[in-house]
């Protein structure tokens, strides 16, 4: 196959769905010689923020020098984006070929009786296959969604992250904090580190119980990580961090919001979490790696004169964080806001949090057959702005946006990543 094809074989496997369950992965995983069980793993999961803090995990390792794999999903741009070393994407070739030499492992388990694996398991298989041969130090592994039963969850990590919990995928986790909190803590194994930013009440009693039955260390952001932050612009923030081990002063990152430092403290302890193995991290090294990371479509900056602000608030939580940032951080006289969201999403409740702060809303609607209904969320929009417009094609609502905004106005395209991925072509 070339990586067209490669695409198309991949993009034919979600006719299987989301379909549960670790039995397919490991069989596959078995017939490769289980290259997963060769890697040195940190498992980051939960609700939002586990791309930003992938991203610093991976930067501080990279900034000690080591070799650093990191998968993340989903790709804003190209799929090759799931796979980086180093920052450097996976190539095309590299991606047909993994694809052709899996393939037959595929057949011959459909052959003997298995069930088909997913398109998300044929996507982490490849991956513990690449990193696997590219002998990387490290591997930042993100979940994909969920936790206990996501197919990245048949490593053994040296650390097990879980950012925070929030509402978000309930047709898939369950309707309550509770239930969704116990899916994510399904990736904390037996005596491996945990440290988790989680501050809701009920999410942290799950986390604390299941670290406990399991005989784990478990390190809370909040509580035995603190900071304090000293500035915080569009550029980025300047801040202080205190954890049990060590004090860090004016340590800067060029994330927006209060959410990157909370993501930042994460990743500082996720190092600290490492010297139970007996790696040290100076903090040169932090400074450095946190300094270096960056993570695009997060509020991100992609022009301007009229500026226009990019931001994949795609569920509550996100959009709470957005709307802080937009208020305390971000400086303008008009908010015009681009927004378009998924139909199984929340979509009423982030409209009430983002509309009444913005002059003028332009709903587009996302490139996904998950977009539903789109149209209808502009009913909502009209309860709190009177200037709103409906483009349906997502360049020309970007542009729509662009053209409401004087020099001194914001303009933010915000909610599906789908969306805000095809609006960021436009700049990028």
């Amino acid at each position: 196959m070339n990586f067209d094809e490669a695409l198309e074989f991949l993009r034919n496997l979600t006719k299987f769905g989301f379909n549960f369950g670790l039995g397919r992965i490991e069989e596959l995983l078995k017939r490769l010689d289980n290259p997963h069980e060769k890697l040195r793993v940190i498992h980051v999961g939960g609700t939002n923020g586990k791309g930003s803090t992938s991203a610093m995990v991976a930067g501080i390792l990279q900034a000690k020098g080591y070799r650093t794999g990191v998968f993340t999903s989903p790709h804003l741009h190209s799929y090759c984006e799931r796979y980086r070393i180093n920052g450097t994407e996976i190539s095309q070739e590299r991606v047909a070929e993994l694809l052709t030499a899996l393939k037959p492992h595929l057949e011959k388990m459909v052959e003997e009786g298995f069930e088909h694996p997913t398109e998300f398991e044929v996507s982490t298989a490849l991956g513990f296959v690449y990193f696997f041969q590219e002998k990387v130090d490290f591997l930042v592994l993100e979940v994909g969604l969920g936790g206990a039963i996501d197919s990245t969850n048949v490593v053994t990590p040296l650390v097990s992250v879980i950012t925070n919990v929030a509402m978000d995928h309930m047709d898939y986790l369950g309707g309550t904090i509770k239930e969704i909190a116990t899916v994510k803590a399904g990736i904390i194994k037996e005596e491996v580190p945990v440290v988790t930013a989680a501050d809701d009440p009920e999410a942290l009693e799950i986390i604390r119980e299941v670290s406990r039955q399991k005989n784990c260390e478990l390190v809370e952001v909040g509580r035995d990580v603190t900071w304090k932050i000293r500035n915080s612009s569009e550029q980025g923030q300047e801040f202080d961090l205190y954890s049990a081990g060590a004090s860090y002063k004016n340590l800067f990152i060029r994330l927006v919001g209060d959410h990157q430092v909370i993501n930042a403290a994460t990743a500082v302890a996720v190092m600290e979490a490492l010297g139970k193995y007996g790696y040290v991290f100076t903090e040169d090294v932090i400074r450095q790696g946190l300094a270096n990371t960056v993570w695009p479509a997060r509020l991100e900056i992609v022009r301007r004169n009229p500026r226009v602000l990019l931001d994949g608030a795609h569920n509550l939580h996100g959009s709470l964080t957005l709307r802080k940032a937009l208020t305390e951080v971000f400086k303008y006289r008009r908010l015009i806001l681009v927004f378009g969201m998924l139909g199984d999403k929340e979509r009423e409740k982030v409209v009430a949090q983002l509309a009444p702060i913005a002059e003028a809303v332009v709903v587009t609607k996302p490139n996904s057959p998950r977009a539903g209904d789109w149209e209808k969320i502009a009913d909502e929009v009209r309860k709190y702005v009177e200037e709103v417009y409906l483009i349906e094609n997502i360049h020309q609502a970007v542009q729509k946006g662009i053209s409401l905004a004087g020099p001194e106005d914001l303009v933010c395209v915000t909610g599906s990543l789908y969306m805000v991925a095809e609006a960021r072509e436009m700049f990028v």
